[in-house]
């Protein structure tokens, strides 16, 4: 078995490899799909964004990397032998590093109510890409969706009761029988290990209405709107369906099978 690449040396593998540049989760996911990283953490698409934009924020025009739009990166040619000095279409390097946690840290769309094992503190599993290490956002707090099909039929928020608990209610309120999917958007960030951290004191406004207008395209999908909540300066998570449910359903089915004998 071949030894596990770094995060640079992976990044730069799949750089070298394409033939135009790519955003910062495309280079997160043909990393995994190439298996050239096995130990992923619970942010992986934060990783490879930090580790490039870091690059760019210390070494400036001398990083391996250059910033061709938001989010999206190149290998910087002007670093090898007998290259032109300015790639064809690539931006100046931006001063700044890319904020991965503006105001909204994560989200969740059209999560299954199925998936969970409903209690008191449910089990509310996701990750950014399919082998990541799952984060629990059970004491995320924000806003939250719940649909019938595709229809939303309540808008809700968690301040002082985080997310989970504020969906087991729904599950033995009024709500209770409308329900089969919700969306949520959190504001605690996620750390590489999986554990939420604490929330903002403060919130900047120049980044506060693009991240409500992200949610609503996110949550709304208008159909005028082209393009997706793109200002929304957060990472998608995939649910993973709480393991104590198929346990559970292997559990009734021997002792179906038990009765029958």
């Amino acid at each position: 078995m071949s030894k596990e690449l770094t995060w640079k040396k992976a990044i730069d593998k799949v750089l070298a490899a394409s033939s135009e540049p790519l955003h910062y989760k495309e280079i997160t996911e043909q990393i995994i799909s190439d298996g050239l990283r096995t130990s992923l953490g619970a942010t992986p698409a934060a990783t490879v964004n930090a580790q490039i934009s870091a690059s760019i924020k210390k070494l400036g025009e001398e990083a391996p990397y250059v910033r061709v739009a938001k989010g999206t990166f190149a290998l910087n040619q002007k670093a090898g032998p007998k290259m032109p000095t300015k790639k064809p279409g690539v931006v100046k390097p931006e001063p700044e590093e890319e904020e991965q946690y503006a105001i909204v840290s994560s989200f969740g769309m059209f999560w299954r109510r199925e998936a969970i094992e409903w209690m008191a503190t449910p089990k509310l599993l996701g990750m950014q890409q399919i082998g990541a290490t799952p984060v629990d956002f059970t004491k995320q707090i924000g806003i939250y969706l719940l649909y019938d099909g595709r229809e939303v039929i309540y808008v809700g928020r968690t301040t002082d009761r985080p997310l989970g608990r504020r969906l087991y209610e729904h599950t033995i309120d009024r709500m209770s029988a409308r329900w089969d999917r919700f969306s949520w958007f959190g504001l605690l960030p996620v750390s590489d290990s999986g554990a939420l951290g604490k929330l903002s004191a403060t919130f900047d406004a120049t980044k506060m209405i693009p991240a409500l207008e992200a949610i609503l395209i996110e949550a709304l999908e208008p159909r005028q709107n082209r393009k997706r909540g793109d200002d929304l300066a957060a990472v998608e998570y995939l649910q993973k369906e709480d393991p104590s449910i198929k346990k559970k359903m292997v559990k009734d089915t021997l002792e179906t099978a038990l009765s029958k004998l």
